[in-house]
């Protein structure tokens, strides 16, 4: 048995939909293989996304951006939680590290967690840093709004140099020399589109819209307006705390029994935040997106960017999206075509290094 420790960010759902997927892809091609995850995403989010073995380890690995919204951070809590949290505290470090070396971890994989790689340093333990940015790279932006965030741009950069291997996952933010570059990873399509609406109870024929702002909760104040659209079903995932359906809307809690990229991909257009795990679900069903850039994070450039380039689609703006200014936007959307993709899952590309290094 192989056992690989996985430490990944609780920022958003997005990074632990990449890390899904990568361990679904080695679980498919390295027979005998567990994993050792350490997060604060909730367990659920893995039981429903793996088909593999795993243990699930609450843990704090990351403290990242603290949001307030989908598209709002706080920077001056974002501070104080990182002033609480670093230094690393020794004993957690050499306590986790024994840890890893008596569950016998032949490597571990950080989906930017920086903790994760003083963990492996500590243990012996090879380390795999995937990514499309890293937080010292996020953090170097913020200096002119508050100095004090300076003090963790080398800090985190240093720790992040210290990884073994680097993947970086396309969209990627600040390309670099690094072991491998990969397609955008997405989790797979589990149930076709067919089977998606049937059991939404939508008919075939109707014309079917995701909305979606990630794994940070938004609270729509344009619901009412999307009744006045009949010919249209709205599905929205994270819209309730359980199921809700009110005539051509079907809100949906987090935990709903259906996995985010299959609900793209059932999709006929996705409207939503721009963020890395929805665009590499929309990129991978080729889908026609309207996409919401969040101001005032780094990544945003680059991530739209890549859409312009690469996908079908229009932008929104932040406060239209809010307002539902969108919605006459629609029925362009859904009169694009999709996008018939023959590229690879970055999933497998990350899967074939991983395998590699465990022989």
């Amino acid at each position: 048995m192989h056992r690989i420790a996985y430490f990944i960010t609780p920022h958003g759902f997005g990074h632990a939909a990449r890390a899904s997927a990568i361990m679904d892809a080695v679980s498919e091609t390295v027979p005998l293989v567990s994993f050792d995850i350490f997060t604060t995403v909730p367990q659920w989010f893995f039981a429903d996304s793996l088909s593999g073995q795993f243990e699930y380890h609450e843990f704090v690995t990351d403290i990242g951006l603290v949001q307030k919204t989908p598209f709002l951070h706080d920077l001056e809590e974002t501070i104080e939680a990182l002033d609480r949290f670093i230094p690393f505290d020794p004993a957690l470090i050499s306590d986790t590290a024994d840890f890893l070396k008596q569950r016998a971890c032949h490597l571990v994989v950080c989906d930017i967690s920086p903790i994760g790689i003083s963990i492996a340093k500590e243990a012996g333990i090879p380390s795999i840093l995937i990514e499309n940015f890293t937080w010292d790279w996020i953090y170097e932006d913020f200096i002119q709004a508050d100095a004090r965030i300076s003090r963790y741009v080398d800090f985190f950069r240093k720790i992040y140099q210290a990884a073994d291997y680097h993947i970086q996952a396309s969209p990627v933010c600040n390309p670099q020399s690094v072991d491998m570059t990969t397609d955008p990873i997405s989790r797979n399509v589990r149930l076709s589109s067919v089977g998606i609406r049937e059991k939404l109870g939508i008919p075939q024929e109707k014309k079917l819209v995701l909305l979606t702002t990630g794994g940070v909760r938004e609270k729509y104040r344009f619901l009412k307006n999307l009744t006045a659209e009949p010919e249209i079903c709205f599905v929205i995932p994270g819209g309730s705390e359980s199921p809700e359906k009110h005539e051509n809307l079907i809100l949906l809690p987090y935990r709903s029994g259906f996995i985010h990229s299959d609900l793209v991909n059932t999709a006929d257009a996705v409207v939503g935040k721009a963020g890395y795990s929805t665009i590499a679900e929309v990129y991978q069903a080729g889908v026609p997106f309207g996409y919401v850039p969040r101001s005032d994070f780094r990544e945003t450039d680059k991530l739209v960017e890549f859409i312009e380039k690469n996908m079908k689609g229009l932008r929104i703006g932040d406060e239209d999206f809010k307002a539902g200014k969108w919605l006459g936007k629609v029925s362009r959307l859904l009169n694009v075509s999709r996008t018939k993709r023959h590229n690879p899952n970055g999933s497998h590309q990350a899967a074939g290094m991983i395998k590699d290094l465990l022989k």
